[in-house]
Protein backbone atom coordinates (compact mmCIF):
# COMPACT_ATOMS: atom_id res chain seq x y z
CA UNK A 1 0.00 0.00 0.00
CA UNK A 2 0.94 3.41 -0.43
CA UNK A 3 0.23 6.49 1.73
CA UNK A 4 -1.54 9.52 -0.87
CA UNK A 5 -3.67 12.46 0.04
CA UNK A 6 -6.94 13.50 -1.52
CA UNK A 7 -7.68 16.82 -2.55
CA UNK A 8 -9.52 17.34 0.54
CA UNK A 9 -6.27 16.27 2.30
CA UNK A 10 -7.41 13.70 3.86
CA UNK A 11 -5.02 10.28 3.67
CA UNK A 12 -5.95 7.62 1.68
CA UNK A 13 -3.68 4.54 1.97
CA UNK A 14 -3.90 2.84 -2.16
CA UNK A 15 -3.12 -0.86 -3.27
CA UNK A 16 -0.07 -0.46 -5.52
CA UNK A 17 -1.10 -3.54 -7.13
CA UNK A 18 -4.30 -2.21 -8.28
CA UNK A 19 -3.53 0.56 -10.18
CA UNK A 20 -3.70 0.62 -13.96
CA UNK A 21 -2.89 4.64 -15.08
CA UNK A 22 -1.13 7.02 -13.04
CA UNK A 23 -2.42 10.38 -14.93
CA UNK A 24 -2.14 13.99 -15.03
CA UNK A 25 -4.75 16.29 -16.00
CA UNK A 26 -5.06 19.67 -13.87
CA UNK A 27 -5.16 17.02 -10.80
CA UNK A 28 -3.15 13.66 -10.54
CA UNK A 29 -5.94 11.05 -11.21
CA UNK A 30 -5.50 7.26 -10.32
CA UNK A 31 -7.33 4.87 -12.85
CA UNK A 32 -7.50 1.63 -10.80
CA UNK A 33 -7.89 -1.80 -12.41
CA UNK A 34 -11.72 -2.17 -11.61
CA UNK A 35 -12.47 1.45 -13.44
CA UNK A 36 -12.99 3.35 -9.94
CA UNK A 37 -10.47 7.29 -10.38
CA UNK A 38 -8.89 8.78 -7.29
CA UNK A 39 -8.07 12.04 -7.37
CA UNK A 40 -5.02 13.09 -4.93
CA UNK A 41 -2.90 15.72 -4.70
CA UNK A 42 0.70 14.18 -5.13
CA UNK A 43 1.99 14.62 -8.41
CA UNK A 44 2.50 11.52 -11.12
CA UNK A 45 6.02 11.56 -10.31
CA UNK A 46 5.47 11.14 -6.49
CA UNK A 47 2.98 8.61 -7.00
CA UNK A 48 5.11 6.45 -8.94
CA UNK A 49 8.14 6.79 -7.25
CA UNK A 50 5.96 5.80 -3.93
CA UNK A 51 5.28 2.97 -5.76
CA UNK A 52 8.68 1.90 -6.54
CA UNK A 53 9.72 2.38 -2.99
CA UNK A 54 7.08 -0.01 -1.66
CA UNK A 55 7.97 -2.80 -3.91
CA UNK A 56 11.40 -2.54 -3.07
CA UNK A 57 10.58 -2.76 0.42
CA UNK A 58 8.58 -5.61 -0.15
CA UNK A 59 11.28 -7.21 -1.90
CA UNK A 60 13.97 -6.48 0.50
CA UNK A 61 12.43 -8.63 2.74
CA UNK A 62 12.72 -11.77 0.32
CA UNK A 63 15.41 -14.77 0.89
CA UNK A 64 18.39 -14.04 -1.72
CA UNK A 65 17.41 -16.42 -5.15
CA UNK A 66 21.08 -16.23 -6.44
CA UNK A 67 22.74 -19.47 -6.27
CA UNK A 68 25.27 -18.48 -2.99
CA UNK A 69 22.48 -17.34 -0.75
CA UNK A 70 20.43 -17.74 2.20
CA UNK A 71 17.70 -19.87 0.26
CA UNK A 72 20.55 -21.74 -1.74
CA UNK A 73 22.08 -22.78 1.12
CA UNK A 74 18.73 -23.73 2.81
CA UNK A 75 18.35 -25.97 -0.07
CA UNK A 76 21.16 -27.72 0.10
CA UNK A 77 20.89 -28.42 3.81
CA UNK A 78 19.31 -31.55 5.14
CA UNK A 79 18.11 -29.82 8.31
CA UNK A 80 14.58 -29.42 8.90
CA UNK A 81 12.76 -26.14 8.52
CA UNK A 82 14.38 -23.77 11.58
CA UNK A 83 16.93 -26.27 12.28
CA UNK A 84 20.58 -25.48 11.48
CA UNK A 85 23.33 -27.80 9.92
CA UNK A 86 25.23 -28.03 14.07
CA UNK A 87 21.74 -28.86 15.43
CA UNK A 88 20.92 -31.68 13.08
CA UNK A 89 24.62 -32.98 13.57
CA UNK A 90 24.09 -33.34 16.76
CA UNK A 91 20.43 -35.46 16.41
CA UNK A 92 22.44 -37.41 14.48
Amino acid sequence: MIHLTRLNSQPIAVNSDLIKFVESAHDTVLTLLNGEKVVVREQPDEVIQRIIEFRRSVLAGLPSLNPQGALATLLKSDAGPGETDSERARRG
